[in-house]
C-alpha cells in the first residue's frame, strides 16, 4: 500500500548551506504490516513521515500511497491516511467528543457515523471516563489517546504514527500499543516511528534503521541480527551506525 522510491529532502539554511535531512529513502509497506522506522532524535524520521503525509514536499523522489501518487493527488492521499505527530493538537475548550465530531465533519462523515466511530474508539482507546470532559483538563496520556482517535476517526487504510508513545506513562503506552496491534489485525498498513527498541521488537514485522537521514538497512528482526551478528535491535543498530560513520568519514 506504500511504495517509496529515492525520496530525498534537502533544506537550505542561511548563507546557502544545505542539509540533506533524508537521502534516497526507498522501501515499501504492505496491507496488514507494521513497518518500524527506528533511529535516534534528529535521524530524519519525522521529515520522512511528513513527506509521506504530504505535509512537506520532497526535493526529489516519489511516494505512492494506496495506489495514489502524492505529488499528483495530495488531497486524495490525505483521505487515505491517518497521520499522528508530536505536533498534533486538540482544541482545549472542546470536550473529546466534540473534538471528534468537529474533525469527523471535516472528513465529510455523517453525524450518525461519527457517533458510532466515537463510541467504538472510546472503547478501543479506553476513553469512556473522559469522553465528555474538556481537553484543557486532560493528562498527557489522555490528550494522546484523543489525538490518535481524531486521526483515525475516518478509518483510513494507512496509519502513520510518529513516536505515538513519547513521554507517556506505562499504562497509556500499553493501551496505545494494543490498539496498534489490533489495527494490524484489521488490515491497516502502519508505519510506526520510535527510538524505543523494546516497542520496535514488540510491534514491527519489518524495521528500517535510519541514521543521519539514510536508511541503513531494512529487514525482519532475524534478518537484521544475521546481518550484524547480534541478537538484539540495540546492538544491531549501533553496529550499523558505527559502520555508517566510518564509511562516511572515508568519502
Amino acid at each position: 500500500m506504500i511504495q517509496v522510491t529515492n525520496l530525498t529532502k534537502t533544506f537550505t539554511q542561511s548563507r546557502g548551506r544545505t542539509i540533506k535531512a533524508v537521502q534516497d529513502a526507498t522501501f515499501s509497506v504492505e496491507k496488514g504490516e507494521i513497518f518500524g522506522l527506528l533511529g535516534p532524535n534528529g535521524a530524519g524520521k519525522t521529515t520522512l513521515l511528513r513527506m509521506l503525509g504530504t505535509i512537506i514536499t520532497p526535493t526529489s523522489g516519489q511516494c505512492t500511497m494506496a495506489g495514489i501518487r502524492s505529488d499528483e493527488s495530495p488531497e486524495e492521499v490525505r483521505r487515505q491516511i491517518g497521520f499522528l505527530s508530536g505536533n498534533t493538537k486538540l482544541y482545549r475548550r472542546l470536550t473529546a467528543r466534540e473534538v471528534l465530531q468537529y474533525f469527523g465533519r471535516l472528513y465529510g462523515m455523517a453525524d450518525d457515523l461519527i457517533a458510532h466511530r466515537t463510541e467504538e474508539l472510546a472503547d478501543m482507546l479506553d476513553m469512556k471516563d473522559f469522553l465528555d470532559r474538556r481537553c484543557d483538563s486532560f493528562s498527557t496520556g489522555q490528550e494522546q489517546r484523543v489525538s490518535i482517535a481524531r486521526v483515525i476517526l475516518h478509518d483510513p487504510a494507512i496509519l502513520i504514527l510518529d513516536e505515538p508513545t513519547l513521554g507517556l506513562d506505562i499504562m497509556t503506552c500499553r493501551t496505545i500499543l494494543d490498539f496498534i496491534l489490533e489495527a494490524k489485525k484489521r488490515g491497516h498498513c502502519i508505519i510506526f516511528s520510535t527510538h524505543y527498541m523494546t516497542e520496535a521488537e514488540l510491534l514491527c514485522d519489518r524495521i528500517g534503521f535510519i541514521y543521519s537521514g539514510r536508511l541503513m538497512a531494512i529487514g525482519t528482526q532475524p534478518e537484521l541480527y544475521q546481518q550484524t551478528q547480534t541478537n538484539n535491535l540495540k546492538d544491531a543498530f549501533l553496529q550499523m551506525a558505527d559502520q555508517d560513520q566510518q564509511r562516511q568519514a572515508t568519502l
